[in-house]
């Protein structure tokens, strides 16, 4: 299985299976005299860990990173920086039972179109759990733009559940890590939101999910035009990640129902000498690069395929079966798939950095 590399000069190559001994991710790239230790990237990956509350997959998983290589007394050498995390609440014998068929949404049957093989126990490489190799690297990531980007930060947060769908009116930052939703809204939004996805759990079934990413302060001028752009690179990144079907760079599908008149965000020059926007349709990106506004990355995420009520499907050897998954699964898996996008778009936009600090070394239009 190739294709297991994304990003160009930051290069990030995943490795490990769900069910394996050990997952992880080789982070190439990464400038050196970068402060880094394993209590920094930990911050992260305990955004994503499983079995938190009642919300998530029960898998009991500490998710402890080790950084193996490309550090020396807490600073990066510039060298590729191995990270390990290891597995230790398996249970492959609740895959047993499906060794020998498809469940219907997963993977499991294009692997085997694919490769003529597949690794049951709980999906192998397309599982979510690859996820955590993912923002173990983001957290690598985060640590350079802090140098390279101090101004810049990065915040995820889910818009949808389901029915359920944030106030855009009432939009509260500093509600985002203050429920277990990653929504950014009161006490009392996140309090029905618990009971909806308690009904959902209840019915053994499951729910899909709108995350969005936003990068505050970014720079102006990353990305290139055509086969270059930074808004191409964004939507790879977050639809590689496990169950996304959908992504959007600012307006997004909407800009399909807006006139010119609406869309178009008008410019201004302001009172510091830099150039305004009346709006921020674009996302915060024209042609492929960044305007200095705010991107924004919208995805949307599957309901969890494996629910324990049955669904007819078949056999390796083609007869029929039902399925019924069985194991530990989130009834919502756009819950951690927020601390995997905002890795994700680390990951992204520091490539873009790099590249254009290679290329250009500064940007070099001035306005005003």
């Amino acid at each position: 299985m190739s294709l297991n590399t994304f990003g160009h000069l930051f290069r990030v190559t995943t490795w490990g299976e769900s069910h394996g001994p050990a997952l992880g991710a080789t982070v190439d790239g990464c400038p050196p005299g970068v402060t880094l230790d394993e209590g920094m990237l930990q911050h992260w990956l305990d955004k994503r860990r499983p079995g938190q509350n009642k919300h998530t997959t029960q898998r009991q998983e500490p998710d402890r990173v080790r950084i193996l290589s490309g550090t020396y007394e807490g600073v990066t050498t510039g060298t590729p920086i191995q990270l390990m995390i290891e597995n230790t609440d398996q249970r492959s014998k609740d895959y047993s039972e499906i060794a020998q068929t498809f469940r219907p949404g997963h993977a499991d049957i294009t692997y085997h179109m694919k490769y003529g093989l597949r690794d049951p126990r709980g999906g192998g490489r397309s599982s979510a759990r690859e996820t955590a190799a993912r923002v173990a690297a983001g957290g690598v990531a985060r640590a350079a733009l802090t140098s390279l980007a101090p101004a810049l930060e990065i915040k995820g947060y889910m818009t949808r559940m389901g029915e359920m769908a944030i106030d855009r009116n009432a939009f509260d930052w500093d509600a985002i890590d203050a429920n277990p939703f990653w929504i950014p809204q009161g006490p009392e939004i996140a309090a029905a939101w618990e009971s909806y996805l308690g009904g959902i759990r209840k019915e053994r079934n499951s729910v899909g999910g709108e995350i969005e990413v936003v990068a505050r302060h970014a720079p102006g001028g990353l990305g290139a035009p055509v086969y270059g752009k930074l808004d191409t690179d964004l939507a790879a990144a977050m639809m590689s990640i496990n169950a996304v079907k959908g992504v959007e760079i600012g307006e997004g599908m909407a800009a399909a129902r807006l006139q010119g008149t609406e869309n178009a965000d008008e410019i201004f020059m302001g009172n510091d000498g830099q150039p305004v926007f009346s709006s921020n349709h674009a996302g915060g990106i024209l042609g492929g690069i960044s305007t200095g506004q705010d991107i924004v990355v919208r995805f949307a995420v599957k309901p969890t395929s494996s629910i324990l009520t049955p669904r007819r499907s078949i056999r390796i050897d083609g007869t029929p079966t039902e399925v019924v998954t069985k194991g530990r699964h989130d009834p919502c898996v756009g819950i951690r798939a927020v601390p995997v996008g905002e890795a994700m778009m680390a990951c992204v936009i520091l490539d873009h950095l790099l590249l254009h600090r290679g290329q250009m070394g500064e940007t070099r239009g001035r306005i005003g």
